[in-house]
C-alpha cells in the first residue's frame, strides 16, 4: 500500500510542490485545494489506516482553516447507506462493515470462545460501577470470585488496573479499556444502556424491587481522588500471583 503521504501529494496538484516537506511526512496544501479534496485526503487518511484515527493525525494533512468536524460529518452522512460506515468509536474514528451487511462477512470471522456467566457479569460490574475494586465485584455479586475470571478479562484487553484505593490495604482498583469500547461500539462508557433501555431489551424483569437502579457508568480515563496511581514498575496486583481455590458459586460458575 502507498505511503500516505505520498498518496496525498499526488492527489493534490499532479506535480512537485515547494510546500511538501518529504523528510516530515507532512502535506501543506496549495491553497487552491478546496472543500471536495479536503474531502478526499480525510477519506485517503481512513482508508489508510490500521487502527481507528484521532483527530491529531488528520492536522498533519490538512491547513489549520479546514473544519475536520465538519469533514467528518460530511463523510459520514456519504457513508451512511453505503456496505461500509463511518463511526466514531472511544473519540476516534473509523470505516466499518455496516451492521446490516456484517452477515455477509461472517464465514470470514474466527469463532471466539465464549466468556463464562461469572466472566460476564464481573466484566458488567467493572463497566457500570468503576473504579472498583476485587471486594467490591464480590460483595455486588455475592460470591467469590476466581483469580482467573480477572485474568481472562486482562488479557482480552477490556479491563485494566486503574490505580490502588486509598484504604487499609490500598487494594487494587479496576476499569474498562479503549478496547472494550471499540469492541461494543461505544463511543464513551456512559453510553451503556440504563435501566429502562435493559428493560426495554428484555435483559431486565419488568417486576424489579423497590429502589432497584442502574448506576451511571463514569470514564476511566482519571483517576479519583479515591485513588492513588500504580507504582512504576508495577505490573500485577498482588492478590493475581497468588493461587485461589475455584470459584465459589452454584453450578462452578
Amino acid at each position: 500500500m502507498q505511503n500516505i503521504s505520498t498518496m496525498i501529494e499526488g492527489a493534490t496538484t499532479g506535480e512537485p510542490s515547494p510546500d511538501t516537506d518529504e523528510q516530515a511526512g507532512v502535506v501543506t496544501l496549495h491553497p487552491r485545494a478546496d472543500r471536495n479534496q479536503h474531502l478526499r485526503i480525510v477519506e485517503a487518511v481512513l482508508f489508510a489506516a490500521s487502527e481507528p484515527v484521532e483527530l491529531e493525525k488528520f492536522k498533519r494533512f490538512l491547513p489549520d482553516t479546514a473544519d475536520i468536524a465538519a469533514l467528518l460529518a460530511d463523510l459520514q452522512a456519504n457513508y451512511a447507506n453505503r456496505g461500509v460506515n463511518l463511526v466514531e468509536v472511544a473519540g476516534k474514528w473509523m470505516l466499518r462493515t455496516a451492521e446490516d451487511l456484517s452477515f455477509i462477512l461472517r464465514r470470514e470471522t474466527t469463532e471466539q470462545r465464549r466468556l463464562s456467566r461469572a466472566a460476564l457479569e464481573t466484566l458488567a460490574i467493572v463497566a457500570y460501577h468503576q473504579p472498583v475494586t476485587r471486594a467490591d465485584i464480590e460483595e455486588i455479586r455475592g460470591v467469590a470470585i476466581s483469580k482467573g475470571t480477572l485474568d481472562i478479562l486482562l488479557e482480552v484487553g477490556w479491563v485494566h488496573l486503574r490505580g490502588r484505593r486509598r484504604t487499609p490495604g490500598r487494594p487494587v482498583t479496576y476499569g474498562t479499556t479503549e478496547a472494550f469500547l471499540q469492541h461494543f461500539g461505544l463511543n464513551e462508557v456512559s453510553d451503556l444502556p440504563g435501566l429502562q433501555e435493559l428493560k426495554g431489551a428484555g435483559l431486565l424483569d419488568a417486576n424489579l424491587p423497590p429502589g432497584f437502579d442502574i448506576p451511571m457508568p463514569r470514564g476511566a480515563d482519571e483517576l479519583t481522588a479515591e485513588e492513588d496511581p500504580l507504582d512504576g514498575d508495577e505490573e500485577l496486583p498482588l492478590e493475581m500471583h497468588l493461587p485461589e481455590p475455584a470459584d465459589h458459586e452454584p453450578g462452578g460458575r
